[in-house]
């Protein structure tokens, strides 16, 4: 694998991190709402954790797909790239209908497939870098984190 060049990285982590913000801003009025208003299951961490928590995965994220665009093409690349860009899109509207719409079930649901797309795309990844594969691990970790927090809210909140 050639190694990436600093643009390679800035223009993924840049576009990464443009998806997050603009999901973040498009629900913002529905978080603060869901802060003041909304029961939320124990180990609920404070809501300033979470900006600092996705601006990290999200810069993770950009850097891996940065190594996986880098890789030489392949079947495996362009999957892994596909993959990428549909649990992204997954992660964006997750907000949506969690916070702006507040239909935690549906949103539960919608995360488990999340959950499903982002395994998958490690497995894939794995397959033309391993580094790519590992730098998706804390993302996965996180998410599997909201899954109980997501569904403790609809649990609590019926």
């Amino acid at each position: 694998m050639k190694k990436p060049s600093w643009k390679t990285y800035a223009l993924w982590i840049v576009g990464v991190e443009a998806v997050g913000a603009l999901s973040g801003f498009l629900t913002r009025d529905g978080a603060e709402v869901y802060s003041e208003t909304i029961r939320q299951p124990p180990l609920s961490p404070p809501a300033i954790v979470f900006p600092i928590v996705w601006s990290i995965l999200f810069l993770l994220m950009g850097v891996s797909a940065a190594r996986i665009y880098a890789a030489p093409a392949s079947p495996d690349r362009t999957r892994g790239l596909r993959l990428f860009a549909i649990q992204l899109a997954f992660n964006f509207f997750w907000s949506i209908i969690f916070f702006n719409l507040q239909n935690f079930g549906f949103a539960f649901l919608w995360l488990m497939v999340l959950w499903a797309l982002i395994l998958w795309m490690i497995f894939t990844f794995r397959k033309t870098d391993s580094l790519a594969a590992w730098l998706q691990v804390p993302y996965f970790l996180w998410v599997t984190f909201a899954a109980y927090l997501n569904l403790g809210v609809w649990m609590l909140n019926r």
